[in-house]
């Protein structure tokens, strides 16, 4: 679920948790994608909600940068997009407007707007859509 996001903390408990979801936890926070000690959570959090918590704190150029090869200027939430659908093996409808933190009983078009100009900027195939589930194409 967080693969390939090294993150920093001191709290045992926490460490444990980021290893089962398959974070890599380090010892140094200055070498840390994130650094979970200055992040405060809510008492109760669901993975998904963590796992927005822990991308939205991450360096999103550079990142960004990763999967373009060079610096980009996005909205943000067509930054999160891109993000949560590259750092996932994909996302449903109802899971990406989650991870953006809508609620589920809210109706919006802000993702579909978001996605409709990612697709026309970079082309259609960038953002697939495989049986329901939003992934990364090719640029």
């Amino acid at each position: 679920m967080l693969a390939g996001i090294r993150i920093y903390t001191s709290d045992i408990v926490w460490r444990q948790i980021f290893l089962d979801l398959n974070a890599t936890v380090i010892d140094a926070p200055l070498l840390a994608d994130v650094n979970f000690d200055d992040i405060t959570p809510r008492t109760v959090i669901s993975p998904i909600e963590l796992k927005t918590l822990i991308l939205s704190a991450v360096d999103k150029s550079k990142i960004l940068r990763d999967i373009f090869g060079h610096d980009v200027l996005l909205s943000q939430i067509q930054a999160q997009i891109i993000i949560l659908l590259h750092k996932t093996d994909g996302l449903n409808a109802a899971q990406l407007k989650q991870a953006l933190g809508y609620p589920s009983d809210v109706a919006t078009h802000s993702i579909d707007t978001a996605i409709y100009q990612l697709r026309k900027r970079y082309g259609r195939n960038f953002i697939e859509n495989d049986g329901g589930v939003y992934k990364l194409g090719g640029i």
